[in-house]
């Protein structure tokens, strides 16, 4: 199933120490159950569909967030009440994030559905302090070039 979008997962040798996963990725992004903006450390699949259920109508967060278990990367789960247009519930996941003693190593921060200029902008400063990647969509990506300043 081709959903006509990629998410990069880092290509990069794996580094596996004992058996951990050497990279943490946060996703935000909708689903049936779990609170808002509450930060959910995810490590396997049947724990994602346990915390989280199943994903909404044309939602990418959890699509994205089994991607990253099956590449055996660490998932910091972030809900949000409408994937692109919950700035609040975005803002108030980046504040969790921002705490380095619960985060200290968050390596990307994927926001697909996320073109708007606001959310995006906000994530500098994280992307900064953690010296992570940001994660997005080529129709996100788009959207945030030819929308920015509108």
């Amino acid at each position: 199933m081709s959903l006509g979008c990629n998410l990069f997962f880092f290509s990069v040798k794996e580094e596996l120490r004992g058996g951990r996963m050497n990279y943490t990725i946060a996703l935000f992004g909708e689903a049936q159950k779990g609170k808002f903006c509450f930060p959910y450390e995810i490590k396997h699949l049947s724990q994602l569909a346990e915390s989280l259920g199943n994903p909404p109508k044309d939602s990418l967060g959890l699509y994205f967030a089994i991607q990253a278990l099956l590449y055996d990367r660490k998932l910091i789960y972030i809900r949000v009440k409408e994937e692109g247009f919950s700035t609040n519930d975005y803002l108030k996941g980046f504040h969790h994030l921002k705490n380095p003693d619960k985060f200290p190593k968050l390596n990307a921060i994927g926001l697909p559905n996320v073109g708007d200029h606001i959310i995006l902008d906000a994530t500098y400063p994280l992307c900064v302090l953690h010296k992570s990647l940001l994660l997005t969509t080529e129709k996100d990506l788009y959207d945030y070039l030819t929308c920015r300043g509108k």
